[in-house]
């Protein structure tokens, strides 16, 4: 007998994208790197296809809003998370372009016409050209400048949005362009990733301050990228690797912003089981085709970590590379259990965003992995439903999984 688990009324059922992956047209520190000489020649090296790799029109999305919002209508989504792109909107230092502001405006008014909730992301990695010349997330300076976007853009649609995140994912950029080396601007320097660490925080919390002045009833968050750390048979010493773990990945940046936001915004992909040490030893029955283990239960357990934080939690991003969309609907599935278990046990979940409407950029990997639960033909830039669009419309329409 198929068991009925009915979620909360007013549950948000939702998608999400980021602007750099989807839009299209794009001028900004990550979209110069795609094209850098060093760029192109690791992708040369490795005998990887630079158009494949290089985001250009990515989905078109921004000429082709009208198709994003009918793969929602599809979807029976009731909010949508994405983001705005801060070079489009700021193209030079102090300058904004009032075309950009009126786009997104008009946007978040159609989501709105759609009974569509807009969930908006202020930063979601890339940053303009001037602002990367100043030094980036490095230099002081971005702080203030970050709140005179923020001033700018949530002031010109605070009638249409009552949600935003501030920050995607911030320990991941940094740890990806600061430890790792590996993503723009490429440096592996322990000082420069506290330095960005540190800017990131504050400008969390005067953008937190800048829209509760705006708004009082604005609720504000971040992405926070969690990663369910896992001690191999509870042994005394995975438990207190898994603490360090814990602290340093999932509550470290949410433990200094805890006075400056209104919900968690939880983004979970990945399980890390450690046995004497940070290497993943557990085998998963499946996996994505990025060879990511597929672990639907660690995200009760992440959620079950967030309860300490007495805020409400939505899952803002959760996902997977599919292209054969063979393991999707399974995925949703059971994370959606797992979510509805929490739910049960006292946690405050408020609304579920898949990663991802439609196929996009997914940075680093380039167009290869397919994240969307709509296919996207990158020749016409047709979106099409793959099979799992409709297991989880019937999810979001009736307010239930089985």
């Amino acid at each position: 007998m198929e068991i009925e688990l009915k979620f909360p009324k007013q549950f948000f059922w939702g998608a999400a994208t980021s602007a750099h992956q989807i839009e299209g047209g794009l001028i900004n520190d990550w979209s110069d790197w795609e094209k850098s000489p060093k760029r192109l020649k690791h992708l040369t090296d490795n005998k990887l296809n630079h158009f494949e790799h290089i985001s250009g029109q990515a989905a078109n999305s921004f000429e082709n809003t009208n198709a994003d919002i009918a793969c929602m209508q599809e979807l029976n989504l009731n909010s949508y998370r994405f983001s705005v792109d801060w070079s489009r909107i700021e193209p030079e230092n102090g300058k904004f372009d009032q075309v950009a502001l009126d786009h997104y405006l008009n946007f978040v008014k159609k989501l709105r016409a759609h009974h569509i909730e807009p969930f908006v992301t202020l930063w979601h990695w890339p940053i303009p050209l001037w602002l990367r010349d100043l030094g980036g997330w490095e230099s002081k300076e971005i702080i203030k400048y970050f709140d005179r976007f923020t001033q700018k853009i949530v002031s010109h649609l605070n009638s249409e949005v009552n949600f935003w995140v501030t920050l995607n994912e911030p320990t991941v950029y940094t740890g990806m362009s600061f430890l790792q080396g590996q993503w723009p601007p490429q440096k592996k320097n322990p000082f420069a990733h506290e330095k960005a660490i540190s800017n990131l925080i504050h400008a969390h919390k005067l953008a937190y301050k800048t829209i509760k002045s705006i708004d009082q009833n604005n609720q504000v968050g971040i992405a926070s990228h969690n990663i369910y750390f896992e001690a191999y048979k509870n042994h005394p010493i995975n438990r207190l690797l898994k603490k360090g773990a814990d602290y340093l990945w999932n509550e470290r940046f949410l433990n200094k912003i805890c006075d400056y936001q209104d919900f968690i915004g939880l983004n979970y992909y990945f399980h890390n089981q450690i046995n004497f040490n940070l290497k993943e030893k557990h085998q998963y029955e499946k996996a994505s085709d990025l060879d990511w283990g597929l672990h639907p239960e660690g995200i009760y357990y992440l959620l079950k970590e967030l309860k300490k934080y007495n805020k409400p939690v939505y899952i803002t991003e959760n996902g997977l590379a599919d292209k054969g969309d063979q393991h999707r609907s399974w995925f949703i599935g059971e994370i959606l259990k797992n979510v509805h278990k929490a739910i049960n046990d006292g946690v405050s979940v408020k609304g579920y965003f898949h990663w991802s409407l439609i196929d996009n950029f997914e940075w680093a990997y380039g167009f290869h992995p397919k994240f969307g639960l709509f296919e996207v033909d990158y020749n016409t830039f047709e979106r099409k439903a793959r099979s799992s669009a409709q297991y989880y419309a019937d999810i979001c329409k009736n307010n239930r999984v089985i």
